[in-house]
């Protein structure tokens, strides 16, 4: 098979749809010979934060020596960032070879697997033989039925921040939400949890005693913010002191924070974590796309914010970088979010709109999304057919000193980044 043939595959109709459930992972696992009992893992779930979480955790074993899977989804710029090895995606090759080997066995299947799982099977079978330490890995939704919660006991399960999302699969409360987070926790386990929602809360803590697993959460009081560097924040967490996370967001020293704690609790397992190790792996972490800085002076910032808990974390970190500035949003959505409460949350920010239509069939078209903003803001809104087209419309809104933010969907980054960098670098902007 080509690449473009196994894209193809892999993303072909007959894979499409959510269903709930892990006989069918299970099934083609088993039909590959197991290959996830053959690998250790940190399992991370939650609403926001699991992605810079798992970002964090895997730099930080990785500077320990350790080779680290890396699960994530969804991508930036290409398919094969979804599955990484010490920060190197896997190769073109190596897909297309893996997916020619799962192809029969998933399609001997009388009850096919949805595309989620056939990519968490070539991922684990991919690990698997290329004798990975140990795999950091995200969930995909929710966690009970997700597919890879087909793993036996992690080293650490880690529950990032918890908030209503995918309210129409997950449960519509708080609680409900919590409960199918805390499904990854297995018994016996130790469990990281964000912690600061007592609702949420509530839910983990009993998950947790139920299965008789140990629960921890970070020592937030030792959290300290130094200072906001235009390249890095300092912080001080976990006796660790001047940190200096690269990840700009003012909400990513809770992530890191999270991913210290995990460490912690790895290398209380045994595994060969130092101080040392941990400052280099926080010091060194790269995460695309979330709140990423494509030009300094003026600002161009591209964040993957897609539901109104993670858009407030952006206007807040937006309001503290840049306090007083006035931003163009470039705005991409899902169909299927709480949007009005996403457009709420960055209005007092904005100078103007633009709206594109993400390449999703989740996506709400641009046209749809413009009439939104404009209801609810009553401010100015254009609405593009295109991505390069949305870009370069909010460059010329955001005039020469103006400021520019990119957010609403990951499924669009890759695309804001390939048609913003070649008008961007065009400029006399600061990089």
């Amino acid at each position: 098979m080509t690449y473009q043939e196994t894209m193809n595959y892999i993303h072909a109709v007959q894979w499409r749809g959510s269903k709930p459930g892990l006989s069918r992972t299970f099934a083609l696992l088993s039909k590959l010979g197991d290959p996830h009992k053959r690998l250790k893992f940190v399992h991370v779930a939650g609403t926001n934060g699991k992605g810079s979480t798992c970002a964090c955790i895997a730099s930080i074993l990785q500077a320990s020596g350790y080779k680290v899977g890396l699960y994530t989804s969804p991508y930036i710029t290409r398919f094969n960032e979804r599955m990484q090895i010490n920060g190197v995606s896997i190769s073109d090759q190596a897909l297309c070879t893996l997916t020619e080997q799962v192809r029969p066995q998933a399609e001997s299947m009388e009850d096919k697997p949805t595309e989620f799982e056939l990519i968490t099977a070539l991922a684990l079978l991919w690990f698997a033989r290329e004798q990975c330490d140990i795999v950091v890995l995200e969930v995909g939704l929710g966690g009970t039925l997700d597919s890879t919660n087909v793993i036996d006991c992690p080293e650490v399960a880690v529950i990032t921040a918890i908030d209503l999302d995918h309210t129409g699969v997950l449960g519509s409360t708080v609680a409900e939400v919590a409960a199918s987070k805390a499904g990854i926790i297995k018994e016996g386990g130790t469990v990281v949890s964000y912690g600061q929602k007592p609702e949420a809360d509530a839910v983990i803590s009993a998950a947790a005693a139920e299965r008789h697993a140990n629960l921890i959460q970070p020592d937030w009081d030792s959290l300290v913010i130094r200072s906001l560097e235009p390249d890095c924040t300092v912080m001080d967490f976990g006796g660790l002191t001047q940190l200096r996370l690269p990840l700009l967001a003012t909400y990513q020293p809770y992530n890191a924070a999270m991913a210290v704690t995990a460490a912690q609790c790895l290398r209380e397992k045994g595994w060969h974590i130092s101080k040392h190790d941990i400052r280099q792996g926080i010091e060194t972490v790269r995460w695309p796309g979330r709140f990423e800085l494509l030009r300094k002076n003026p600002p161009f910032l591209l964040d993957g914010s897609h539901n109104p808990h993670g858009i407030r974390a952006t206007a807040e970190s937006l309001a503290l970088r840049y306090p007083g500035r006035k931003f163009v949003f470039l705005m991409g959505v899902m169909a299927d979010k709480d949007v009005p409460a996403m457009i709420q949350a960055v209005a007092p920010l904005a100078q103007s709109f633009v709206t594109v239509t993400p390449d999703n069939p989740r996506a709400m078209p641009a046209e749809d999304l413009a009439a939104l903003i404009g209801s609810v803001t009553h401010l100015p809104v254009t609405a593009c057919d295109a991505i390069p087209v949305g870009v370069a419309a909010a460059l010329e809104q955001s005039g020469a000193a103006g400021a520019v933010c990119a957010l609403g969907s990951l499924y669009f980054s890759g695309q804001i980044r390939q048609a913003a960098m070649p008008l961007l670098a065009g400029e006399n902007g600061d990089f």
